[in-house]
This record gives structure tokens, sequence and C-alpha cells, in this order.
């Protein structure tokens, strides 16, 4: 059973998903945290594929704090610029925009991407 905070989380991640998709031109970075780590994805809802992903544990980094958020931001940023994505749509994934989730979104800014 989901706890309240989970469900809330939930509602609020239907609501933003109804109102952003991302398609070729503008693809979608989601984000999702865990007690462990950090990861983030860049998806065509188009096509429905993943288009760049990395996480915390991808690179190593042994938990998800800001400064490996930050991290994880950049090397998204880089992976993207790879695959030829140079804007994307942020979808925090039913998350408050702070701490962890700002951080990878500050990271990718930092990494050239424009959101």
């Amino acid at each position: 059973m989901a706890t309240q905070k989970e469900q809330r989380r939930l509602r609020i991640k239907r609501s933003i998903r109804a109102k952003i998709s991302g398609n070729a031109s503008k693809p979608r970075l989601t984000v999702f945290r865990s007690n462990t780590g950090i990861y983030a994805q860049i998806i065509d809802d188009v096509q429905g594929s993943v288009l760049a992903a990395t996480s915390s544990r991808e690179l190593g980094l042994k938990n998800g704090n800001v400064e490996n958020a930050k991290q994880v931001g950049m090397k998204l940023a880089e992976k993207a610029s790879e695959v030829g994505v140079a804007s994307v749509v942020f979808d925090r994934n039913g998350y408050l925009y702070h701490g962890r989730v700002k951080a990878i979104a500050e990271g990718a800014r930092e990494g050239g991407l424009k959101f």
C-alpha cells in the first residue's frame, strides 16, 4: 500500500504528465530519485524511446546527494549533445523543484541543455 506522501506525488505526477509531452524536436527530461541514487532520462514520447539516460550508479557515485545530482545532470547533457538534442521539456516527476531535482536541472543547463 502506498503511503500518503507517495500518493500525493503520484497525483502531482499525473497532473504534470497531462500537460507536457516530449517529441523528437523537444524530448522530455524526467527525473527519478530513490534513497540510494538519482536517475535521469531523456524520452521521446511519440516514438516511445529513451534517447539518453544516466544515473548516479552509472557514474559510480555512492549516493544521490546534491553534488552528485549535479554531476548526473551534466553527464546527461553531454549524452544528449551526442544524440543531437539541444532543448528539452523538464519533467520533475511529481517531486518538488528543490534539492536533488533542482541540482539535476542546473547541471543539465550548465552542460548545455536548454529548457
